[in-house]
């Protein structure tokens, strides 16, 4: 494995969701946290792909946005090749090292601003970060970026509502390219699109990772994309990593239960007979998760000591898994 480019180190963000403070006085309620992240590592070597997959409301975009400086982490770090992200991108240097990281959103229909013509999206970073100040070399350098991600010079002056849904994300791709980043984090870049234009836009971002060399942190819940696109695999469940592993051995021998009943909720089209475990139960409430394991509720290899002590990420077989099963060969 290349040196990590990215460093994740014990990374918390706890959000305060408690009710106004009269409403607390008069019904004598305390203050209420979730623990949206919580105590979060891992590593991405440079060129490679690192794949966060979860059910919705585990974690995964909190984890996005704090990679890329949108939320301030409550504890832990973040290094980006050796320099700690928050404590940069408050001083000068701040904004060299912001051009280096670009995130792609979920929804291309909403992160666009409708009333900029496609230059005006693409060109905003290049001027944002001094990079082009003249009026012709902006739009040459924003026809160039669209052309990289197949998309045509003369659509500079449209607007995103005369672009269809994988047209706009790719607007969005070439606007994440404009500072020409080594680290793109993408939340759910595929998740709106229909299935054969997901595969384009995949197709299309390996492809500009190849020739670029760069590093994804790629978000998503759908496994086949994650199979897909990534080098290793990080499964969450309610803010926690519960197994890190690379894409191969997550596949074919998942450790985790969750893991093991997030795989077989994929229809089996081979019919290969094996034995199916379906995803069963909810997520519990964040807001007053279960004692020990969050899992346990919902685990058929729960015991006393998974209710009472919570597991941590630990190494077993050359994987890293947060399950006392696991550690205890019950499993």
């Amino acid at each position: 494995m290349t040196a990590p480019l990215v460093e994740v180190r014990d990374l918390t963000k706890t959000f305060d969701v408690s009710a106004p403070w009269l409403n607390r006085v008069i019904e004598r309620r305390p203050r209420q946290w979730v623990h949206a992240v919580d105590g979060v590592s891992f590593e991405i070597p440079k060129g490679q792909t690192l794949a966060l997959v979860g059910e919705s409301g585990c974690g995964k975009s909190t984890v996005a946005r704090l990679l890329v400086g949108l939320h301030a982490p409550t504890r832990g770090e973040v290094r980006i090749d050796g320099q700690s992200l928050h404590a940069t991108l408050v001083t000068p240097q701040g904004q060299a090292l912001r051009r280096r990281l670009q995130m792609i959103f979920q929804d291309p229909y909403a992160s666009l601003n409708p009333r900029w013509t496609v230059a005006d999206i693409v060109g905003e970073p290049l001027l944002e970060h001094g990079l082009l100040t003249d009026r012709g070399a902006l739009r040459e350098r924003a026809a160039e970026l669209l052309t990289q991600v197949g998309l045509a010079g003369a659509d500079l002056d449209r607007f995103p509502h005369q672009f269809s849904g994988g047209q706009r994300q790719r607007v969005s791709i070439a606007r994440a390219l404009a500072t020409s980043p080594e680290f793109l984090v993408c939340d759910e870049p595929t998740s709106a699109l229909d299935v054969s234009v997901q595969a384009q836009v995949l197709n299309l971002m390996k492809d500009l990772q190849r020739e670029r060399g760069l590093t994804y942190l790629f978000i998503s819940h759908n496994l086949a994309v994650v199979r897909h696109v990534s080098d290793r695999v990080g499964v969450m469940y309610l803010g926690r990593l519960v197994e890190v592993t690379d894409k191969r051995t997550l596949f074919r021998q998942p450790r985790h239960p969750y893991t093991r009943m997030l795989l077989d909720a994929i229809p089996d089209i081979r019919m290969s007979g094996r034995a199916r475990t379906p995803v069963q139960g909810e997520v519990p409430d964040a807001l007053n998760p279960p004692a020990g394991c969050a899992f346990n509720p919902r685990c058929p290899h729960a015991n006393a000591r998974c209710r009472a002590e919570r597991p941590v990420l630990t190494e077993v077989d050359g994987v890293r898994v947060a399950c006392h099963a696991v550690e205890e060969r019950r499993i």
